[in-house]
């Protein structure tokens, strides 16, 4: 059974990981951080709404989600990363020279990333953003929109050679799940959210 999921994963991967025209520079974009900025502005401004402009919700629900994200991280980088040990395909001996990799911008060698990469954080990351921000919010499309963004980074991962399939399922899992548990906490602080359009 492992050795299935370890060959349906690298073969996922290279379908995943083809390039296209111009596609280098948007996945990098994609997977950066500041250029979700305006998105980032947008929550905060819909969670505010959803707040009843009242500075006490709004403290708690984006400290719940500051939460969110570092736990999402910590655990993923510096918990699963170091105790799984499963390299990156930009690391894998397998598919060595079989990888397709993306020079970023303004650097002359390829992005690589650090040594192992199970699970993703930047799907661990996103993945309990757009669960906890989208449950606040309501749930509905918000949920849809942002599980779209946060499958959008995880796919950019994979295009950008860092990442393996199960890497960005696993970084999925743990991101929903953390985001889902500390959006039942903020439930229980501060109720339901008051859609104040």
């Amino acid at each position: 059974m492992e050795e299935f999921l370890i060959n349906l994963d690298f073969g996922l991967f290279k379908i995943l990981n083809a390039h296209w025209p111009g596609g280098d520079q948007i996945m990098w974009a994609v997977s950066g951080t500041w250029w979700w900025a305006p998105l980032y502005a947008l929550l905060l401004w819909e969670i505010w709404k959803v707040s009843n402009k009242e500075w006490d919700r709004m403290v708690v629900r984006v400290l719940l989600l500051a939460l969110c994200i570092a736990g999402t991280d910590i655990l993923s980088a510096r918990v699963i990363k170091p105790a799984v040990q499963r390299f990156r395909p930009s690391h894998s001996i397998e598919l060595k020279g079989d990888v397709n990799l993306v020079i970023p911008p303004g650097r002359t060698e390829p992005y690589i990333g650090g040594r192992f990469g199970f699970v993703s954080s930047h799907a661990a990351n996103c993945t309990g953003a757009a669960v906890f921000v989208g449950l606040v919010l309501g749930g509905g499309s918000w949920l849809w929109i942002l599980l779209g963004w946060a499958l959008l980074v995880g796919y950019s991962r994979i295009y950008l050679g860092v990442h393996f399939p199960l890497d960005i399922l696993g970084g999925s899992i743990l991101g929903g799940f953390i985001g889902y548990l500390l959006w039942r906490v903020q439930h229980k602080m501060v109720g339901n959210p008051v859609n104040a359009s």
